[in-house]
């Protein structure tokens, strides 16, 4: 798939089959964030898969907004250290992930992580040391449906301004 090809088709995702995701499929995605731009090239990421169904239906019941991860196969916490600008870091890794599952077929949803109540709770649970944050989670797996409605954008024409608002 073409870069301008999986902008378009990237959606989020939020029902999934039941069908692993090779580990090498997943340090693939991983390595898609390691790769993302990153203030002073200080590079604050670290990468957390979560396969296991009895962990991913515990961080599904926390999340409020992330309920369908208990359904997913794969969960990718990114997080961060505690940088300047470590959230615009975290985010740029996230959708350097969430645009390569979409290349490679998957079905995938970026989940809030960081300032949420539940932050405390996940990093606990999955042994992350307390300095890191969780900048977001990363729902994985092959998509349930084989065609997903993707949401109107607004146009072009609607919101791009020359030289000045």
């Amino acid at each position: 798939m073409q870069y301008q090809e999986a902008l378009k088709k990237r959606y989020s995702c939020r029902e999934y089959q039941s069908k692993p995701i090779p580990k090498d499929i997943i340090a693939n995605l991983i390595d898609a964030g390691r790769l993302a731009p990153t203030a002073r090239n200080v590079q604050p990421w670290e990468f957390l898969a979560v396969t296991d169904k009895a962990k991913l239906e515990k961080i599904g019941s926390l999340a409020q907004n992330g309920y369908f991860i208990k359904d997913c196969v794969c969960c990718i916490a990114v997080l961060c250290k505690d940088t300047k600008y470590y959230l615009e870091d975290g985010c740029a890794a996230t959708e350097n992930i969430l645009l390569c599952a979409t290349d490679l077929g998957l079905g995938s949803c970026w989940v809030a992580g960081d300032k949420k109540p539940y932050c405390d709770q996940i990093k606990k649970m999955l042994a992350v040391p307390a300095e890191l944050k969780l900048v977001s989670m990363v729902a994985l797996g092959y998509p349930k449906k084989s065609t997903a409605e993707l949401h109107s954008k607004r146009a072009l024409d609607e919101m791009i301004h020359w030289e000045q608002y």
